[in-house]
């Protein structure tokens, strides 16, 4: 018995010893990340970090954000934002549900409201994610806050990056947050596995470009600070790659000799980060049936 009593509290130490690692492991990976201050338009800021990018619009009414990457940030998050007037925000909007936009939820939830799609809070749930990090208030088609004089709207966009996603209009400050339906400069995640297609995809940016103007402030879900011309450039190398990838599936190439032939030499940058040429062809030929 006393083997026995050993071995458990053995188990337990080791238990809570692994779970001490796991911490500082996930701490030592952010220890390094700054949070960037970008001015925008109107009073509309970004920041970037670790994760996607996060809108903020700050002003007489107090601070609404846009997503909140990773837990592990909040509190750096906190400070860049207190500096542009609250470190507690009144609303939180999420643009979809991964954790690099969500993350923060955690730490953010209690002093603000979380807007998300339905889908949003429905995969979440899913997820196991704490009550303090779901939206409390979700939408069907879309949702507009009133807020530091100006209407700042949630649109749906289905069957894109994945099916809970959501664009950011801010109508007076001519800015629009696009979430994961824009990576700047560089190849998406299509998350297929939770709804997205690339089919979608293509035709959610469509239907964004034809909102917005020459004027426009394009805050990407990652990368840089965009314009419509970015987000056009972006949408024609979509185009263009998954015609030339369908046309070549039809052609009933596999797509192991779609990957071995790659994309033009001229695209190689479009690819240097999260998703390669590679997986960019792997996930159109996946989308698309014959």
């Amino acid at each position: 018995m006393r083997g026995l009593q050993k071995y458990s509290a053995w188990l337990v130490t080791t238990a809570l010893l692994l779970s001490a690692t796991e911490g500082l492991a996930q701490n030592d990976r952010f220890a390094n990340v700054t949070i960037e201050t970008i001015p925008v338009a109107g009073n509309v800021s970004m920041l970037i970090g670790s994760g996607g990018n996060i809108g903020v619009s700050a002003g007489d009414d107090g601070l609404l954000i846009i997503d909140d990457q990773f837990a592990p940030l909040a509190g750096k998050i906190k400070t860049a934002l207190a500096a542009l007037g609250s470190d507690s925000p009144k609303y939180l909007l999420n643009t979809h549900f991964h954790g690099d936009h969500t993350g923060g939820n955690v730490e953010f939830g209690a002093s603000s409201i979380i807007i998300a799609h339905e889908n949003s809070r429905l995969r979440m749930v899913s997820e196991n994610a704490p009550a303090i990090a779901l939206p409390v208030v979700t939408f069907d088609d879309d949702v507009t806050v009133h807020f530091n004089g100006e209407d700042i709207t949630l649109i749906y966009m289905p069957a894109g990056h994945t099916d809970t996603d959501s664009v950011v209009m801010f109508s007076q400050s001519n800015v629009i947050h696009m979430g994961d339906h824009f990576f700047n400069g560089a190849f998406p995640f299509i998350d297929m596995a939770n709804g997205g297609t690339v089919q979608g995809f293509l035709s959610n940016v469509e239907r964004a470009l034809s909102w917005i103007d020459d004027d426009t402030a394009v805050i990407p879900g990652h990368g840089p600070l965009g314009t419509k011309a970015d987000l056009l450039a972006f949408y024609n190398v979509l185009k263009d790659t998954s015609t030339q990838i369908r046309v070549k599936k039809s052609q009933r190439m596999s797509k192991e000799e779609i990957v071995a032939e790659g994309l033009d030499p001229s695209l190689d940058s479009w690819g240097a980060r999260f998703i390669t040429a590679q997986r960019w062809i792997e996930t159109v030929y996946d989308s698309y049936p014959r």
